[in-house]
């Protein structure tokens, strides 16, 4: 693109996030940005949790009832 490589544009990015949101908005969003990674990965754990539980349960035998 232009002969323009990934950090150059990644530079370039940064500078108009900048420059449109300002400094102290910046740290309100990188706030937001780690709370968000944060739930994300709480919720893959429990999904991860949840899906070898259900394999745990499929790979035991049936249990017989009185």
């Amino acid at each position: 693109m232009f002969g323009l490589g990934l950090p150059e544009i990644v530079i370039i990015l940064i500078a108009l996030v900048i420059l449109f949101f300002g400094g102290k908005k910046i740290t309100e969003l990188a706030r937001g940005m780690g709370r968000f990674t944060g739930e994300f990965k709480k919720g893959k754990t429990e999904i991860e949790k949840e899906i070898k539980e259900a394999e745990k349960e499929l790979k035991e035998p049936p249990q017989k009832k009185k």
